[in-house]
């Protein structure tokens, strides 16, 4: 994929390099390595819009829910701990009631992702770097919403 990309990139400007590797069918990915690992996780637009609406919604239920919002420090331990497992108790009851609103605002979202640019996205006037060269040390794969790549440094010896 970046091969194809690096293809188009010489002959075409930064602000439209995006525009042009998606009509060839390819995508971008946000992408970040997992702090303290060797792991690199990464989403497409369309993933990234729907866990966007997921995390708002879920958010509007920890707003909703008065019960989620207490946290009383003056209970022992044990008592926060049965509190807070209350609480997880309480959250997924209502993710569970609000599911059959949230599938098709999930869906709505996850298609508006596929016509949005990261800029939109993610709120901000500018784009993220578009890294074509990659990084030789990192074994990569991507599915059409996912990016994983794993440093082959990390990696066990292989075995003979």
């Amino acid at each position: 994929m970046r091969a194809e990309a690096r293809g188009v990139a010489p002959y075409t400007e930064r602000h439209t390099l995006r525009a042009r590797i998606r009509s060839m069918g390819l995508d971008d990915f946000l992408t970040c390595r997992i702090p303290g690992t060797e792991v690199h996780l990464g989403m497409s637009r369309k993933l990234f819009a729907a866990c966007e609406r997921l995390h708002e919604e879920d958010l509007a239920i920890a707003q909703r829910t008065p019960e989620l919002r207490a946290d009383d420090q003056e209970l022992s331990d044990d008592a926060q701990e049965e509190q807070r497992l209350t609480q997880r108790r309480i959250f997924r009851e209502q993710q569970e009631e609000a599911r059959p609103q949230l599938r098709p605002r999930l869906r709505d979202a996850y298609e508006r992702g596929a016509t949005s640019d990261w800029s939109d996205l993610l709120r901000r006037p500018e784009e993220p770097e578009l890294d074509l060269e990659g990084d030789e040390g990192l074994l990569e794969a991507a599915t059409p919403e996912t990016y994983l790549a794993v440093s082959g440094y990390g990696l066990p010896p292989a075995r003979a």
